[in-house]
């Protein structure tokens, strides 16, 4: 794409070295990466990207699309980092599943955009946005996000010591209730198998990867039976090495 230059996911080298040059006007990551499988940004990795994007004058977007809006346990994954970015793209949980997507700003960045210079088709729909401070105000509860933390934490260790054992199984990792399990193997087999047992997932990374990001209202015991189908239909991946 041009204009667009892509960076590995977590060299901080590299990417002080491009955004030294002068000629970078923004840098945008995902502070959890959703498609790529799941891979959590370090702190360090975070607050020296801020660092940088101040010392060259270039903004920081993050993208928090999959991991924000109380997904991570905070209402904004970047809290959990130290870090506030310059502009922050959401979308897809904003409306309880009515189509939006949203950028937030900070009041030096917005003041550069002039009435009319921001907009689309269908922006501003009154039904969309509505749905939007309804789930907004749920979701920004503390008691909300404390359940959210505690229902991601208890899932994810309820995985590692369900699965942490088995051969096919690399890692378990993840923040609140997004969690990545990555595999030696495809994931596919297990994905397809977990389908017809009743669990939804899907695959993430080069497609060894589960991608796990159940609904923020699920019980703990809901998250009991997702664990129990995933430990029940992971010896279908022992037939990929046969």
């Amino acid at each position: 794409m041009p204009g667009v230059t892509f960076l590995e996911y977590g060299n901080m080298q590299a990417a002080r070295e491009l955004i030294k040059c002068g000629k970078i006007a923004a840098v945008f990551v995902e502070p959890i990466q959703g498609e790529g499988g799941i891979y959590s940004a370090t702190k360090e990795f975070l607050q020296s990207l801020r660092s940088a994007c101040d010392e060259a004058g270039c903004l920081l977007v993050l993208d928090e699309v999959q991991c924000g809006l109380g997904r991570t346990g905070y209402l904004w994954a970047y809290e959990a980092y130290g870090v506030v970015p310059d502009i922050m793209t959401i979308a897809k949980p904003l409306a309880g599943g009515l189509p939006i997507g949203a950028a937030l700003m900070s009041e030096r960045v917005a003041a550069a955009i002039k009435f009319g210079e921001h907009g689309s088709t269908f922006a501003g729909g009154p039904l969309v946005c509505t749905a939007a401070i309804t789930v907004l105000d749920k979701i920004s509860r503390p008691g909300f996000l404390t359940s959210v933390s505690k229902k991601g934490q208890y899932f994810k260790e309820m995985l590692i010591q369900k699965l942490g054992g088995n051969s096919h199984v690399r890692e378990v990792r993840g923040l609140g209730l997004i969690i990545g399990i990555e595999l030696y193997v495809s994931a596919s087999p297990l994905v397809d198998a977990c389908r017809n047992s009743g669990l939804l997932i899907l695959t993430a990374g080069e497609g060894n990867v589960v991608r796990l990001v159940p609904p923020l209202i699920i019980s703990e015991q809901e998250l009991e039976r997702a664990a129990d189908i995933l430990f029940e239909c992971l010896p279908v991946l022992d037939k990929t090495l046969k």
